[in-house]
C-alpha cells in the first residue's frame, strides 16, 4: 500500500439466527473483506482511517429481525438484504472515528438473492459487506450521480478480491 500501514478494524460480530457459517469462519472472512475494502479505500481514493482503528458492529441474523429494524428506523415495513447504521454522518474523505457504526445482515434474503442472482452465498455476502461498509464511510445512492459512484467504487473493489461486476448490465439503483 505504498509504504502506507493498513487501516485497523475491529470486528464485533454477533450471530443471532440459524444458518450462517460458524462464527470463527464468519469472523476470519469479514475480517478478510472489510480489511481490503478499507485499505483499496485508503489506497485508491485517499481515505484516511484513525491510527489506533475504529470499530465495525456485524450483525448476522434473519429476515424476521431485520424486517423489524427496517420498520423501526427507516420506515419501511420489509426484510431487506443489508442495514447499515453509522455512529456518525461521514462523507467520502471525512476522517471515521473510533466506532464506524452496524451492519446488519438478513440471512433468507441474502440467500434467496444469491440464487436468483446465479452467484455463490459468499460472493453476494462479500458484496453486500462491501456496500454496508461503504455507507459507514459516506458513501449513497440515493440520487443516480451518488449511486455511479458508489456502484463504481463498488465494482473496482469487488474486482480486486476477483469477484465480478454485481451491477454488470443494469442501471444505478
Amino acid at each position: 500500500m505504498n509504504g502506507q500501514t493498513p487501516p485497523a478494524i475491529h470486528l464485533q460480530l454477533a450471530i443471532e439466527s440459524d444458518g450462517w457459517p460458524a462464527e470463527a469462519l464468519l469472523t476470519d472472512f469479514c475480517r478478510d473483506i472489510v480489511l481490503a475494502t478499507a485499505g483499496f479505500l485508503a489506497q485508491a481514493e485517499g481515505q484516511p482511517f484513525p491510527a489506533e482503528g475504529s470499530e465495525l458492529s456485524l450483525l448476522f441474523t434473519d429476515d424476521a429481525a431485520v424486517r423489524t429494524v427496517n420498520r423501526q428506523w427507516r420506515g419501511q415495513d420489509k426484510a431487506t438484504n443489508v442495514l447499515s447504521f453509522p455512529v456518525m454522518p461521514l462523507r467520502p474523505g471525512d476522517m471515521p472515528g473510533p466506532m464506524l457504526g452496524d451492519i446488519l445482515f438478513a440471512l433468507e434474503t441474502i440467500s434467496s438473492e444469491a440464487v436468483s442472482l446465479g452467484i455463490p452465498f459468499d460472493d453476494h455476502l462479500t458484496h453486500l459487506l462491501v456496500h454496508g461498509f461503504l455507507h459507514l464511510i459516506g458513501y449513497d445512492h440515493q440520487n443516480e450521480r451518488d449511486a455511479e459512484t458508489m456502484e463504481g467504487l463498488e465494482t473496482r473493489i469487488l474486482t480486486a478480491l476477483d469477484l465480478s461486476d454485481p451491477y454488470e448490465n443494469s442501471d444505478p439503483v
